[in-house]
This record gives structure tokens, sequence and C-alpha cells, in this order.
């Protein structure tokens, strides 16, 4: 899938390949454990695993199923990572002699309740690029200062889509009866991807007309993108880079309630400041749906599914980005933290504007 990026500067060259030293990712729990209760909450860091395989070998371990470990989020295989799972404190023994190639227990403590899917703030990462030179690496420095200034898309990652990139395609024809999968967590994960997809196409679209509402004039772009000239006037004369559309819905950032956006200029002012953030839609029931002039182009990306659907922030903001280029070994490492669900890879991409795969 061709896609459209934020940030103007040409593509930058540089090597990636997610490994665990160039990947490492620290979730950010949403809320501090408060040190008693009966629920053992273990810090773990594991590499060359995803979360499901490291679950299920400290769950084979203890004879337990799967589902009696409780994880905030799902995190890269190809990575180091550290996590937050919980447990029933009767296991803490149990687990005293727990040894395995690829996971660490760091520090344990205790909680009231058991940590579920969601029950995170964000996550801190470190990567660091190869084949970097002078050149490039003045680049990279410019547009993570931009990505400070202005964010970026969520786009979904290409870790979405499996390792060949296509599970959208069979989730789709599993969403549409076209298919049948036995496994119920598989064929979620599956009907998923093909959500996610859909996403992704729109809000690639949604930057192409932000590209092509900064490069015309009015008169020009009225019958290209088939929009009023009073409504194209309003986007050509806000500041952010993201041009919002009457009907588009809002959510406070980086949670809150869902609204719809009718052009005031408090809300311009507020997505200014990072207060509010535009959402695109994950296809599915009960979910809200933008209208008016937003509507007509969400609809080429809707579908009607069995499975529920969402909003999703369409842009969000990385915080306490640092860059360093080490001259001598050719590489350029950067931290950053993003919110809950957004991709690293996708910030990568953004600077590289290319795809990684």
């Amino acid at each position: 899938m061709d896609r459209f990026y934020s940030l103007a500067h040409a593509s930058i060259d540089f090597h990636f390949k997610q490994s665990p030293r160039d990947f490492v990712v620290d979730e950010i729990p949403l809320y501090e454990f408060s040190g008693d209760g009966e629920h053992l909450v273990l810090h773990v860091r594991k590499k060359g695993l995803s979360t499901t395989e490291m679950v299920g070998s400290i769950a084979r371990y203890l004879g337990i199923k799967n589902k009696e470990i409780g994880y905030a989020g799902l995190k890269d295989k190809n990575a180091m990572t550290k996590q937050y799972i919980s447990l029933h404190k009767k296991y803490e023994e149990a687990l005293e002699n727990f040894t395995h190639d690829s996971i660490k227990i760091l520090s344990k403590t205790y909680h009231n309740n058991k940590i579920r899917v969601g029950h995170l703030k964000g996550n801190r990462f470190f990567i660091r690029l190869k084949k970097v030179n002078p050149t490039s690496a003045a680049k990279i420095d410019e547009a993570l200062k931009n990505i400070d200034k202005q964010g970026l898309p969520n786009f979904f990652g290409y870790q979405r889509f499996g390792n060949d990139g296509d599970n959208h395609i069979l989730g789709e024809k599993l969403a549409k009866g076209e298919a049948k999968e036995r496994n119920p967590r598989v064929k979620k994960l599956l009907i998923n991807a093909y959500q996610s997809h859909l996403f992704n196409l729109w809000l690639s679209r949604r930057l192409e007309i932000n590209s092509l509402v900064s490069s015309f004039g009015v008169d020009e772009l009225a019958p290209l993108l088939n929009l009023p000239k009073q409504e194209l006037q309003k986007m050509k004369a806000q500041k952010h880079p993201f041009k919002l559309i009457s009907g588009d819905l809002m959510e406070h950032y980086p949670h809150g309630r869902v609204f719809e956006f009718s052009g005031d200029a408090h809300d311009l002012e507020r997505f200014d400041e990072r207060d509010i953030s535009v959402t695109g839609l994950l296809p599915g029931k009960r979910v809200k749906i933008t209208s008016q002039f937003a509507r007509e182009i969400e609809k080429d990306f809707d579908d009607e599914l069995k499975e529920d659907g969402a909003r999703r922030y369409a842009w969000v903001y990385p915080t306490d980005i640092e860059g360093r280029f080490n001259p001598v070994e050719a590489q350029y490492e950067m931290n950053f933290t993003l919110p809950k669900g957004s991709y690293a890879t996708v910030l990568i991409e953004e600077i590289a504007k290319r795809k990684l795969v």
C-alpha cells in the first residue's frame, strides 16, 4: 500500500532492521502500583519473543493457563522490551526458580487488581539507525525537530499486518464470511488487521488532501476534491499540518470524550495546542461515524462488519525526543515516547519517507 507522509523533506538514506540491540521498548504503566494486594506484578524483560510467547513460557512453567497472566499491551518480537505482567501472588514462590534464556524478571511488587489490555500510558523507545553519513544525520536532526513541533500521523505499523504484510486480505474474507478460522483469537487478530488497513488507507488519503490543499489554489481544488470553496478556504487558513474538515470527530488528547468538529475557531486553537486531536475510523458495530464533508471521504474506507468498531487518534505527539549522531560508527541513536497503540516504526518511516519493509 502506497502512503503519503507528513514531512516535507526528501527521503533520507539509512539502514534499519528491528533487532533486540537496535530496537528497545520500555513500557510506561497507566498507574502506579500500590505495593499491596493479591496480584503479583512483575517487571519483565524479554528479547526475541512476542508478548504471547513470553506469557506462554511462564504459564507452562507454572502449569496454568495463559489467561491467568495479565498484560497491558503486545510488545514487538524482534526487540528488547520491558513490560509489566500480573498473576495471583500464590505463584510467587514457584517463580523464584524460573529461568529462561530470553526472559528475565527485573523486579516485583503487588497491586489490588489484575493488569488488563490497555492499562498503559505509553512506551519509551530506543532506536539505532545504521549506515548514517553526516548529511543524513543533519537531515534526521531536522526531521526530529519537525516531529517534536508538529507531531505525526498515527498509522498502524507493518507489524500489524503479519510477516508477509497480507493479514488484512484474509481478515476481510473472514469478516465477510468468505473464509473460516476456528481459533477465535486468530480470527479477531485478522479482522483487526483488515480494520487497520482501512484506517491506514483513509489516513493516507487525508494526508494526500492536506498536501493538495497546501499546494494549490481554491479554484483548482474545488473540482479536484469535490469540496465547496468555502470549506477549502477554511482548510487553507488552518495552521496545523493536518487540515480538519467539517464533520470530523475529535477526541480530547491523550484520552477523553469524542465530539464533532464544526469549524469552531476555539476547537482549531485547541487542536493547535494539543488539547484535542482528530480521529479516524476502525469500521464495525457500535462506533460513531463522521458527518458532512468528512463523511464523504470516510465512507470510502468504511465497511459493514460484525466486529465492534472504534475511533483511533489520526494524529499523535511523540514526547521527550532525543537524537545523537555517532560519526565513528556511522550510527544515529534516538529516544522518544509514544502514546499507547502508536508505532515507533511509523516514526522511523516518516523520517525516512519510505517503507522499512
